[in-house]
């Protein structure tokens, strides 16, 4: 594992004589039910590490705050506006690219930051020669079919997001299993509403599975996004 914290600027500069890989993964700070207000940061920051371990390519911090309006009628919900998040994101990959990084592969750990994964494409036009994976971890093909396999019902705030390391100390999950929220209605919803349509924010399906049944689908998630790291950067 190279993540940066543990490097000095000194070993980045050695590293990108012989490598221009990066990780640069992407969170959300905002509600997930019963489990931390962090799991859109923690998951996708543990998987490029864990991804990049045996390749020695540096994993910088994640960015812990995401595009999130709708939740913030949840308390500890932090949102940053669309300009101001792409600027953030553009700034990002203009600092990486001028330390001479040619290869970066992003993982996302939150849906609503998609209008980045449009502006990765623009910004790559504009700096021909730099190559920019952007990676959605939980709904990548290998992914999503562990998480089909083994429970349709799947969703924000629910199982398919409760692991060992995003789950809270002395909080008791209900024992149940919530129908699928209403997507079209919920993108109508102001805060509030969502609020109380939701209720404590799972947007459906139960609230934890069997350990065994999580690790099968981080295995999956790391192999995968191992192998963005491995292949396909040319033609």
């Amino acid at each position: 594992m190279t993540p940066i914290e543990r490097l000095n600027w000194m070993q980045v500069e050695q590293y990108l004589q012989g490598d221009d890989r990066c990780v640069l993964p992407l969170g959300s700070t905002e509600q997930h039910a019963y489990l931390s207000l962090c799991v859109d940061n923690i998951l996708p920051e543990r998987l490029g590490r864990e991804a990049a371990a045996p390749l020695g390519i540096p994993v910088f911090p994640v960015l812990p705050y995401g595009i999130t309006p709708y939740f913030r009628g949840y308390p500890g919900s932090v949102t940053l506006r669309v300009q101001t998040y792409l600027a953030v994101v553009r700034d990002l990959l203009d600092g990486l690219h001028e330390q001479g990084f040619r290869r970066i592969l992003i993982v996302n750990g939150h849906g609503g930051n998609s209008p980045a994964q449009g502006f990765v494409g623009e910004w790559m036009a504009d700096h021909p020669g730099t190559k920019v994976k952007f990676h959605n971890w939980w709904n990548a093909p290998q992914v999503w079919a562990q998480v089909q396999a083994t429970d349709p019902n799947a969703s924000h705030a629910s199982w398919m997001e409760n692991f060992p390391w995003t789950r809270l100390d002395g909080v008791t999950l209900p024992d149940e299993e919530k129908a699928p929220a209403d997507l079209n209605l919920l993108r109508l919803l102001a805060p509030q509403e969502l609020r109380d349509y939701l209720g404590e924010g799972n947007y459906g399906g139960r609230f934890q599975r069997p350990d065994a049944d999580m690790q099968a689908i981080w295995d999956a998630a790391v192999q995968e996004t191992r192998a963005l790291l491995e292949g396909g950067w040319s033609l």
